[in-house]
């Protein structure tokens, strides 16, 4: 049996890896073969996201693959170390152009597949229109942001009233445990901030010259179609996309499958 063959056989089972980067410990699960054995699939996980969110869908990518997948919790979340805080409005451009760079070094990553959504999905494309481009083969993003939007301030706000007097605290603590009310209020604070509504990564798109995907629910409650536009008209690489009927801002729990397969196509194309 050969080394790859025998790393497929345990690809449903997450090993964790504990990360520094940026002088932060960081939660990490890695699934699948390592990096000198296939490209890697690198997830970066949403506003309110963790590791452990995306290691289930994660693992189903890795498997369809054949390739290996990192999963991390950026600082502030999930069980990773306290991240700094208040977040900067330039906090999405501290993780694309400091910190992934690190994970990625301490990883001996050298040929990525950044799968992203929604704030992941921003730090991958600022990530890919800088100097750290060469190592990433592809970008597959969910909902992604690229400027500030009306209806996605809305959402938030919605969300400060589900986390004081809903069932919202509850669900996430399953994900950020005792990091939950701080990265709750640092990540809702930071977005509605009267600053960010400037915020905005579309200078940055043209840089982008690797493959891309989009995919987006057509219902998504955090984001228009404008967003998929900002990427297809301003970014270099070729791009495709993927818009989902019957879909919120979370594709790859609305429909799954039609997400995994959207994804599993265009990694095999590349």
């Amino acid at each position: 049996m050969s080394r790859l063959e025998n790393h497929l056989l345990n690809i449903a089972n997450p090993t964790y890896r504990e990360l520094i980067a940026a002088g932060r410990r960081l939660e990490a699960y890695w699934i699948g073969p390592p990096p000198e054995d296939s490209p890697t699939l690198v997830f970066l996980h949403e506003g309110l996201g963790s590791a452990r969110a995306w290691l289930s869908f994660a693992e189903s990518v890795a498997q369809v693959t054949g390739w290996g997948a990192l999963v991390y919790s950026r600082a502030g979340y999930g069980a990773s170390g306290p991240a700094d805080l208040p977040f900067s409005v330039r906090f999405m451009h501290d993780e694309a152009l400091v910190v992934l760079p690190e994970v990625l070094d301490a990883m001996r990553i050298d040929d990525a597949i950044l799968v992203a959504h929604s704030d992941g999905a921003s730090i991958a494309l600022i990530h890919a229109a800088g100097p750290g481009a060469a190592r990433i083969r592809a970008l597959a993003l969910e909902s992604p942001h690229s400027f500030v939007e009306p209806i996605t301030l809305s959402s938030i706000a919605i969300l400060q009233d589900r986390f004081e007097n809903g069932d919202l605290r509850q669900k996430l603590e399953r994900l950020h445990g005792t990091n939950t009310d701080r990265i709750f209020h640092a990540w809702t604070d930071v977005w509605l901030r009267p600053e960010f509504a400037a915020w905005s990564i579309e200078d940055l798109l043209p840089a982008v010259t690797c493959p891309v995907l989009v995919i987006q629910g057509k219902q998504d409650e955090y984001g228009t179609l404008r967003q998929v536009e900002a990427v297809t008209s301003r970014v270099q690489g070729p791009v495709k996309t993927v818009l989902l009927p019957d879909c919120g801002h979370f594709p790859h729990r609305d429909r799954r499958a039609e997400t995994l397969a959207a994804i599993a196509r265009f990694v095999s194309s590349g």
